[in-house]
């Protein structure tokens, strides 16, 4: 099935391109044609699904699928440390860490994008409409699974980052601060393409997902939700709760497949970059990486 392509703006070039996402024809034919509801439902948004992918991209015979990804997809190495062994799998290759210094985090008491990704921004998550198509909601209630907490955010300001297949895939604090514990609300594997999503963006408040609160001292309580999707069986938190963290400290990282973490700010605590509220109010993703500004203290 064609449609219209995935289009994001880049922070670093100044120009919009064209993703290229993997597996891109089978999300089309899953996601958009009514033939493609049948699998989608038995087998695809399945977690044993999601834990096959997961053992296969584990096994030692994945390694062979390392450089062609690399070089099919134009990932920039010299950002990443390789084992000096080499990689014994796909998937220790996909959550590979950086190398110091390739990531600068933003200064200035400003808040740091979580991940590497396409990111969209809303000042005000109650004005949150046409995401990633015209007529489209979002739930907050729903994602957060709990009423108390989302009115509390009901007014402050979302930033959507989302982590295609290419991407680095591990996610970082947004500012300092001392985390809680994670709480997990448990759902299915969907997708989080905009391929899937412009079809049902509620697989965002159903896919399975985790819960952290970060005390700051800039910004109040900063809430994070790290979504999974097809291939993310696990969401691996590797923060210690209650123990200060720094600002673009480590967090946790996803395994295979592509995933979104989603940051909520309290009313009137931040705001916004330019870049990135222009951008989502044309229904266009912001690509930047980990550890650049988001916006700004209010």
């Amino acid at each position: 099935m064609k449609g219209r392509p995935i289009l994001i703006y880049n922070r670093y070039t100044k120009a919009v391109e064209q993703e290229h996402a993997p597996a891109e024809g089978a999300l089309r034919f899953l996601y958009g044609c009514p033939a493609g509801a049948l699998p989608l439902h038995l087998l695809v948004k399945r977690a044993f699904f999601s834990r096959l992918l997961g053992w296969s991209k584990n096994r030692l015979s994945s390694v062979s699928g390392i450089e062609p990804f690399i070089r099919k997809y134009g990932i920039e190495m010299k950002d990443f440390e390789i084992p000096k062994e080499g990689w014994r799998s796909f998937n220790e290759f996909f959550y590979r860490r950086t190398v110091p210094g390739a990531r600068p985090v933003c200064g200035g008491g400003a808040p740091a994008f979580p991940a590497d990704g396409r990111h969209s921004g809303w000042q005000d998550v109650s004005e949150m409409k046409g995401v990633f198509l015209k007529g489209q909601r979002f739930d907050l209630p729903a994602l957060l699974g709990d009423e108390a907490l989302a009115r509390r955010y009901a007014h402050g300001s979302l930033v959507l980052s989302r982590l295609s297949p290419v991407d680095y895939h591990r996610f970082h604090f947004v500012s300092a601060g001392i985390p809680s514990a994670p709480r997990r609300i448990p759902g299915p594997l969907a997708s989080v393409s905009p391929l899937a999503l412009r079809r049902r963006l509620a697989w965002l408040w159903t896919n399975k997902r985790e819960l952290t609160l970060l005390e700051t001292p800039d910004f109040g309580t900063v809430l994070t939700v790290a979504v999974g999707a097809t291939g993310v069986g696990a969401i691996h938190q590797t923060y210690k709760s209650g123990r200060p963290v720094g600002k673009g400290d480590e967090q946790g990282y996803f395994a295979f497949g592509g995933s979104t973490i989603i940051t909520l700010f309290e009313e009137g605590r931040v705001r916004l970059a330019g870049d990135l509220s222009e951008h989502t109010s044309e229904c266009m993703e912001l690509y930047a990486h980990q550890g650049d500004a988001l916006g700004a203290a209010n």
